[in-house]
């Protein structure tokens, strides 16, 4: 948008409508350590790359040190930048009290000596700690505002630091005089660490999301809210070959997470919040059951509320399996009486009244699976769907025995379990081999491992190869 300036930032310039507004002054506030210098650096980046020059004023850290950690943390040659004249940078480090006006003077030549079209100061706290008094402040601040951001159409960022404890920010007026007011934060979920950042104010935007997840992994990324996908081109789903004595879960990803794949005789306990959705936690399971199938093994499926066989056989069918391989390779369970379908052999009917019969009856279907393919089997299992025909004590019986039946023949178990059934995620987990957590916050999609302990991944969707897969990224 014309009248937008691109943050730089992924993630936060769709949710902001196009960037911050032109000549505006923006405050990004937050404790030490919470990513302003990553922001700030990302800010200006983006300036160079699209011919907006640059100016940094540095109250915190000199010159060289400055210009070095910027070029370490985002990978881009800021010396170059400045050797070259497209980002000046002016070290007042060691500042003295009676240097203010000069300093201001220093700014306002610099900004108008490279023709600045962005302009960080970092920090104004660092700034005001000279002042003999806060009305000092609001001059510089207001002389600030008036003829670089306003006069120049400069657009401005004023760090402002924010001690530990404290809420307001900085000395109370800047954010009143401010055109934005973004606030950087270190918090915990999950007894995990997460990174927030909060839009308080920005003029002349309607905000989508006001608060988004964020990582510094990289550089500084934002997370927008989740949306659905459009594959304009689909392909068949490509397997990741199994590494030794481990099944790929499909997704290069997930392998990594989980340092290499599952584990052979692997129970999984998927468990999703009430906020996580089918297509969201479809992302995650479905390459793990087409892993399995384009390799020519089965999958034995217990579907979640909401899902049966002609819904599991188009999911399949939309990453690129045949209907000769659905047939084959996949048998989905579904309750007798509810909706028999006569000649799709990849639906097998229970009747859901003895719990012992139709485990048993499951058992052989899943040896006869084995005998005529001569491959491991997936079995992935709703626990949500178990609950609604048999009582908590026989689901947990029963998907403790085939935990170890799993474990003995050395296939793939995935249990999934949605709220509702609390008590029993906790029994489940002490089955599990491994318990892995899907959930929703500020609209970014979450996974992280609780068996074995993982951080926080931000879930995005990764449409390149022609089907949805899941693109993780650590939240540090």
């Amino acid at each position: 948008m014309a009248n937008r300036v691109k943050t730089g930032i992924a993630g936060l310039d769709e949710v902001i409508e196009g960037g911050f507004p032109k000549g505006s002054l923006i405050l990004l506030a937050g404790n030490p350590g919470t990513g302003k210098t990553v922001f700030s650096a990302q800010f200006l980046a983006e300036g160079v790359k699209l011919g907006e020059d640059g100016v940094y004023v540095s109250f915190a850290e000199g010159k060289e040190a400055l210009l070095e950690n910027m070029s370490r943390l985002l990978g881009v040659d800021f010396k170059r930048f400045e050797a070259e004249g497209r980002l000046k940078v002016l070290d007042y480090a060691a500042m003295k009290e009676a240097a203010v006006s000069s300093i201001l003077e220093g700014v306002l030549r610099g900004v108008q000596a490279v023709e600045a079209k962005r302009l960080v100061v970092d920090s104004y706290s660092a700034l005001a700690q000279a002042f003999l008094n806060p009305h000092e402040a609001r001059i510089v601040l207001n002389t600030v505002l008036g003829k670089i951001v306003r006069q120049m159409g400069c657009a401005t960022l004023l760090i402002v630091e924010v001690p530990y404890g404290e809420r307001r920010i900085g000395l109370g007026v800047e954010e009143f005089v401010a055109d934005g007011v973004l606030s950087l934060r270190v918090k915990e979920l999950d007894q995990r660490m997460f990174r927030e950042l909060e839009v308080m104010k920005l003029r002349g935007a309607r905000l989508v999301e006001q608060k988004l997840i964020f990582t510094l992994e990289g550089g500084f990324k934002a997370f927008p809210p989740f949306k659905p996908w459009l594959i304009e081109k689909p392909s068949r789903f490509q397997p990741i070959p199994d590494p030794p004595n481990r099944y790929s879960t499909g997704s290069r990803d997930l392998d990594k997470l989980l340092g290499g794949g599952f584990s052979k005789g692997d129970a999984v306990l998927l468990e999703m919040t009430e906020k996580v959705s089918m297509a969201e936690y479809h992302l995650i399971l479905v390459p793990i059951m087409l892993n399995f199938i384009v390799q020519g093994r089965p999958v034995l499926l217990i579907p979640s509320p909401g899902v049966d066989g002609e819904k599991a056989r188009r999911v399949g069918l939309s990453y690129g399996l045949t209907e000769e391989e659905v047939n084959r390779l996949l048998r989905v369970c579904e309750p007798r009486g509810l909706k028999e379908c006569e000649g799709k052999p990849y639906v097998v009917f229970f009747d859901a009244k003895d719990p012992w019969e139709d485990y048993s009856k499951y058992m052989r279907l899943q040896e006869e699976l084995r005998q005529a393919t001569g491959q491991p089997i997936i079995s992935v299992t709703s626990v949500n769907t178990l609950a609604n025909y048999y009582d908590e004590p026989v689901c947990e019986k029963i998907l403790g025995q085939d935990a170890v039946r799993i474990r003995k023949l050395e296939d793939l178990g995935i249990i999934l379990i949605k709220p509702g059934l609390g008590r029993l995620t906790v029994r489940l987990s002490s089955i599990a081999t491994t318990h892995l957590k899907l959930m929703r916050e500020h609209g970014c999609l979450l996974l992280y491992g609780v068996k074995p302990r993982t951080s926080l991944y931000a879930v995005e969707v990764d449409v390149s190869k022609g089907y949805p897969m899941p693109n993780l990224t650590p939240i540090v």
